[in-house]
């Protein structure tokens, strides 16, 4: 096996060396471009840390779901993602996502960053082309990591990392070039014209959609839905929530790609959406199951801030308040209906994010205005049907591509290094099995197992 890799990793090294040759020698000297404006180079790299920043608070957010035995795992799975597309976004990811292409994907202009240096590019005047590049390779990374919680306590890391590495080529670029990409089929930029200011199509419904068919591929958990145990940690839980909640901020405002009145509405609609999906999951558990919960202000504070991604750079504050809390409502109902229907999405990613993105993506259909940002597209509210209908045929588009491809390469990779673990390591826990190591001693497991008792 050891043989074999190495002649993979040779055989990909040679076939690399001349286009990574090629990008040295054409990245200029570090200096600023004519146009570029120092005020917005700093702002969109603090964003793309803020971005990255969400994948750990991704970690812990759905790692205070699980069992103590799987904590460890579900944490890797968020962390593996960020080594994994850290390097393919740069050797091939962002040339097949961004680079000139075709309606449905990029070409082979950038790969290995061939040509992408410090000058600007046509996505981003204001800034070097290598800062757009890493801002944007954020977005991949947590794009896959969010679907580790439909698979979560059951599906193997190698088959996982695997699956990564397939649904970021086969998945993730096509849809981010469609939506967002110079002549995309769905872009602004001569396609159809949907809107999607930050992600909702190209992250939450390609990666909800691709956790649904997953949940539903692996089949449920040995302990489904009989001997499910609650979370093991809520402090987990809020404090992840709290990390995205704060990294949410890069992942809309820096979507404005500079500092300008644009990034500030999207921060403003951003925290509004959050804590109007926060106040509304919190109301309806109250008046609905008696109390609110912790774990129900952190997952309805997620779902809002799933709700305006698409919409934030379209849409005002006072739309800002109704997406989140309409968001927030029709997730809260789609995480009951999936409890009743039995499907093993284990940390509700479909719901939240699938739903979330869905809901989001038809009310900046409705909601969208020019008089926030000239260079989009009137919605329903606005006296333009049409943008509602585009929206609905790129959600479509994004279900039909992320469902039916997830299937192939869940297939590929059942087929080659497996999915699942066996029922035995599975019982035995993630951690142990998986990494050979646990998050807690067995001292402060027994406590926690007596607690329970």
């Amino acid at each position: 096996m050891l043989k074999k890799i190495t002649l993979i990793v040779a055989i990909t090294l040679l076939f690399l060396n001349g286009t990574i040759d090629n990008a040295f020698a054409q990245i200029p000297s570090p200096s600023f471009p004519s146009n570029a404006n120092s005020g917005s180079i700093a702002f969109i790299l603090i964003c793309s840390a803020l971005v990255l920043l969400m994948t750990p608070g991704l970690a812990f957010f759905y790692g205070g779901f699980v069992r103590t035995r799987n904590v460890l795992n579900t944490l890797m799975m968020s962390f593996v993602a960020m080594a994994i597309i850290g390097v393919t976004w740069v050797l091939w990811g962002y040339s097949f996502a961004f680079a000139p292409g075709n309606a449905f994907i990029g070409g082979f202009e950038w790969l290995g960053l061939n040509d992408v240096g410090f000058q600007p590019s046509e996505y981003a005047p204001q800034i070097p082309h290598l800062a757009f590049m890493a801002y944007q390779g954020m977005f991949a990374i947590i794009a896959p990591a969010l679907i580790s919680g439909a698979i979560a306590e059951r599906m193997s890391f190698t088959g996982y990392s695997v699956f990564v590495v397939l649904w970021s080529f086969f998945i993730y670029s096509p849809i981010a070039h469609m939506v967002w990409g110079i002549g995309g089929l769905l872009s602004l930029s001569g396609g159809w014209g949907a809107l999607d200011f930050a992600g909702g199509t190209v992250v939450h419904i390609s990666s909800g959609v691709s956790a649904f068919v997953a949940a539903m591929y692996l089949k449920p958990r040995k302990t489904f839905p009989d001997k499910l145990s609650p979370p093991h940690n809520v402090p987990f839980i809020l404090l992840g929530a709290g990390l995205l909640w704060f990294g949410w901020f890069g992942f809309n405002a820096g979507s404005a790609l500079e500092a300008n009145n644009l990034a500030v509405i999207a921060f403003v609609n951003t925290n509004t959406s959050a804590a109007a999906g926060a106040l509304t999951w919190l109301i309806l558990e109250r008046v609905l199951r008696g109390k609110s919960t912790a774990v129900g202000a952190a997952t309805g504070g997620v779902a809002g801030l799933v709700g305006i991604t698409p919409a934030a750079g379209f849409v005002s504050p006072i739309a800002a308040i109704l997406i989140g809390s309409i968001t927030a409502f029709v997730c809260f109902y789609a995480v009951s209906l999936k409890h009743k229907i039995q499907i093993d999405d284990a940390l509700d990613t479909f719901p939240i994010h699938g739903v979330g993105g869905t809901v989001g993506a038809i009310l900046t259909g409705i909601f969208a205005s020019r008089a926030v940002n000239p260079a989009g597209r009137n919605g329903l509210l606005f006296g333009n049907p049409d943008e509602l209908l585009l929206e609905l045929a790129a959600i479509v588009v994004t279900y039909f591509l992320a469902g039916f491809g997830t299937w192939i390469i869940l297939k590929v990779v059942e087929s080659t290094v497996g999915l699942r673990v066996h029922e035995n390591a599975e019982l035995q826990g993630m951690d142990i099995s998986e990494h050979g190591e646990e998050a807690y001693n067995a001292e402060y497991t027994d406590k926690i197992n007596l607690g329970r008792k």
